[in-house]
């Protein structure tokens, strides 16, 4: 395993987007352990990703601008929809206490904020066969290895973004102005994410 590619990895995990995003606001919401099943959910929805880099279908996504198309705008309507629900209390920031989400709802939400990502799978398709020889005798097996990193880091490093975020929860709940300033610069990072992805390019 080459430093460069954990490098590389850590620097793309850790770069605040959509799923750090969907990681923090469970944490700040419902706690650590909601944040941590986020997490779970985030690190899944890169499985999809990993199965059409290395079965190639990410090569009919990067050549095909209709599927790209596609796929890009349902990722901007969900993101936009997270914002939606996020401002309206009824989203990724709404704090329960006595009746947290039930943890496959979590995971769900995290597999379909990164799951609706074409650029995700743009990343695996551009970014991981670099790293596997050409004259590799197993290049499946060891594009296994690499999307196994990649999720490793992924967990870790959003696991550790949701705990942090949880350990300051009590510090925002308290406060409604807080809380409510909070939901507010969720719900348009949600909108800044949806307008980034609307414009990005194969």
């Amino acid at each position: 395993m080459s430093t460069e590619f954990l490098l590389t990895t850590l620097i793309v995990v850790a770069t605040p987007g959509t799923g750090v995003l969907y990681t923090l606001a469970a944490g700040l919401a419902r706690g650590a352990r909601a944040s941590i099943v986020a997490a779970v959910g985030c690190t899944l929805g890169v499985v999809p990703h990993m199965v059409a880099a290395i079965t190639g279908l990410a090569a009919l996504l990067h050549t095909s601008a209709l599927a790209f198309q596609v796929l890009k705008y349902l990722g901007v309507a969900y993101l936009l929809f997270m914002a939606w629900t996020t401002l309206r209390e009824r989203g990724a920031l709404t704090v329960q206490e006595k009746a947290p989400l039930p943890a496959r709802k979590v995971i769900i939400s995290g597999v379909l904020i990164n799951l609706l990502n074409p650029k995700l799978t743009i990343f695996f398709f551009a970014f991981l066969p670099q790293f596997v020889s050409a004259d590799e005798a197993h290049a499946s097996l060891r594009m296994l290895e690499l999307s196994a990193v990649f999720m490793l880091l992924t967990f870790a490093v959003f696991a550790l973004y949701g705990v942090f975020a949880a350990a300051v929860r009590d510090h925002v709940i308290s406060r409604p102005r807080a809380l409510a300033s909070m939901r507010r610069v969720f719900g348009g990072a949600f909108v800044a994410l949806a307008g980034r992805l609307a414009l990005a390019d194969r």
